[in-house]
């Protein structure tokens, strides 16, 4: 099924996420209230990543970090070096802050489900193979991220995102919300280091 499917369900994602919207927006208005008080402007956090077919957009979450958490963390997110504000630790331990995505969703830029999309310095260093990575939209959610979280480098993970693409399926998405649910609270890890990470060439 794979692409086929994937293609087919473009638009099925996009009413979702008007549905999802909507029904979220007391949701996302109490969050980024939260988000205001405590840590202030910007509420949001938008950082540039690779989507289908190596096109560069925007991706959309709720701030968690510190102001330049990514320069100071070169990327990453040691706890030793405080970059997780306290109300983004609860975001991330939810995945809360994943929430706004919905509008890149909607603007057709990401899907609900599919690899995370990557980061244009990593995508730079895929090989051949990894780049099927993007042949389609990126996702909220995927299999690699329900399988491994943080906990695996990203060769790994890029396999089963491919290994996604080419069982794409109606069940398979199932399967992968009913992770994603279960795993919702299991938190990010904080101590993740470039050793353990990042193994692309």
């Amino acid at each position: 099924m794979g692409t086929t499917y994937l293609r087919t369900r473009y638009v099925v994602d996009r009413v979702l996420a008007v549905v999802l919207l909507i029904a979220a927006s007391p949701v996302l208005a109490v969050i980024a209230l939260a988000v205001l008080l405590s840590t202030g402007r910007p509420v949001l956090y938008r950082q540039q990543r690779v989507g289908r077919h190596g096109r560069i957009f925007s991706v959309i979450k709720f701030r968690t970090m510190v102001e330049d958490a990514e320069r100071v963390g070169g990327g990453y997110t040691p706890e030793a070096m405080d970059l997780i504000t306290p109300i983004g630790k609860l975001l991330r331990a939810s995945s809360l802050d994943e929430l706004p995505q919905l509008v890149n969703v909607l603007r057709g830029e990401m899907a609900l489900i599919g690899p995370r999309p990557t980061m244009p310095d990593q995508y730079e260093r895929y090989t051949a193979f990894q780049r099927r990575r993007v042949e389609v939209l990126p996702g909220i959610t995927g299999l690699a991220q329900v399988t491994y979280r943080d906990d695996a480098p990203w060769s790994k993970r890029i396999e089963l995102d491919v290994d996604y693409i080419d069982r794409a399926g109606p069940r398979l998405d199932v399967t992968i919300v009913l992770r994603t649910l279960r795993r919702v609270f299991s938190g990010a890890r904080s101590d993740q280091t470039p050793g353990e990470v990042d193994d692309l060439g």
